[in-house]
């Protein structure tokens, strides 16, 4: 379908379009590099890394209160303010020492900016998109980052693939150190360009100077659950997935870059299509019918090594990290279920931003409690933890009800 039948003209969604894949072209080079950088060159092992994450995470927990402070301020300048933050916070990452302490205060102020972005990449579209177009709208969204992504991951993959062809010997670690600096240059120069573009942003965004600054309303109470549960099982692979294939089957970074680029590859065709799938058959069935696959994948993540050989294993954890990106593609349902009861726009952009802070309330302890699971109690019980969790995203997201009418029109 053309993006002109999805979204308003009057709007600056191709800008928008075009920034978020800047930066996702930037973030699939960091993300392609930053575990193995932290096990390798920061020296992090399972604690440590959980350690990372929290103070990774914590911005997502100050969201509310960001966007309490900023609450004045459209969706787009919001956009533009998370887009600085990432440039800035990536230049940062790019010059450092690998020590601990300026890694992690790097890594803190990027992803300042970054769920800034988020929390406004999840709204920009659902306020630009055309009236009954809003899960159509989100997947475009999410298959434009993916595809950025995937332009970033082949950029490293290619680079590490030049380095073992001209004999250029990797450290001991396992991947080349002279590898993530020149990474970290490139993202922090996409991320520019992602700045630049975003300032062609315009305010089309409706927005109240009244109200109050802290928003949480009743009515979004099953949203906010939906929130925890979701943020709580997401946040074990989002984590330790790939750090479970580094330190424990010892993939370097040219095959996680490469199972990124899968799993950006299938998200770019698959975003569309559950978009699509949201708008036709609705929110609900869909985030049901994610947790099925998810035990699935938790169940093989967890216990390949019991079943298979070291080899086989570690293929069939590869297979259900991608599924399990694949799956994930689901909480866009969320957003429109936001959409589909908020009264105005800003409603929506408050309690999407609000949805991410409590999201973040769980997954900051997930970060921090699940390094210690997996060196105490094994890998196992950490993703019995994560199917355990999808199981109850699943039965909570069962007691929605779809409301008798559309409160308001993203068209209006």
């Amino acid at each position: 379908m053309k993006l002109s039948k999805i979204f308003r003209e009057d709007t600056r969604y191709r800008a928008l379009f075009l920034s978020i894949l800047m930066s996702a072209i930037g973030y699939g080079l960091y993300k392609s590099v930053i575990d193995n950088y932290l096990a390798e060159m920061v020296g992090m092992g399972e604690m440590g890394r959980g350690v990372a994450e929290f103070f990774r995470e914590v911005p997502g927990l100050l969201l509310v209160l960001i966007t309490a402070i900023c609450y004045k301020a459209s969706a787009e300048r919001m956009y533009k303010m998370g887009v600085v933050i990432m440039f800035l916070g990536m230049t940062l990452q790019a010059f450092i020492s690998p020590s601990k302490v300026l890694v992690i205060m790097a890594i803190f102020f990027y992803s300042t900016g970054e769920h800034i972005q988020l929390a406004m990449r999840s709204t920009l579209p659902l306020v630009y998109s055309r009236t009954g177009c809003g899960g159509q709208a989100l997947g475009q969204q999410s298959a434009v980052y993916q595809i950025g992504n995937l332009a970033g991951y082949a950029a490293v993959i290619a680079v590490i693939a030049i380095i073992g062809r001209n004999g250029i010997a990797a450290g001991a670690s396992g991947t080349d150190s002279r590898l993530f600096r020149p990474v970290f240059i490139a993202s922090a120069l996409f991320m520019m360009l992602a700045m630049l573009v975003a300032f062609r942003l315009t305010a089309n965004s409706q927005r109240r100077h009244e109200g109050s600054r802290f928003y949480f309303k009743s009515k979004f109470r099953k949203y906010y659950m939906l929130e925890v549960f979701y943020g709580a099982r997401k946040q074990v692979f989002f984590t330790f997935g790939p750090y479970v294939l580094i330190l424990f089957y010892g993939a370097d970074a040219g095959v996680i870059s490469m199972l990124f680029a899968i799993s950006a590859v299938s998200c770019f065709f698959l975003s569309p299509l559950v978009g699509k799938l949201i708008d036709r058959i609705g929110y609900k069935p869909v985030m049901i019918g994610d947790t099925l696959i998810l035990v699935i994948v938790c169940f093989f993540y967890g216990f390949a090594h019991h079943l298979f050989s070291m080899h086989t294993a570690f293929i069939v954890c590869c297979v259900n990290y991608v599924l399990d990106s694949i799956i994930s593609l689901a909480s866009m349902a969320s957003n429109v279920y936001v959409q589909d009861i908020s009264d105005s726009q800003e409603e929506m952009r408050k309690t999407i931003s609000t949805g991410i802070s409590v999201n973040h309330m769980i997954t900051v302890l997930i970060a921090l409690v699940g390094g210690w699971i997996w060196k105490v109690l094994g890998i196992e019980t950490l993703f019995i933890l994560s199917a355990v969790l999808g199981l109850c995203n699943s039965a909570y997201a069962a007691t929605i009800s779809k409301p008798a009418h559309t409160a308001s029109s993203t068209d209006a």
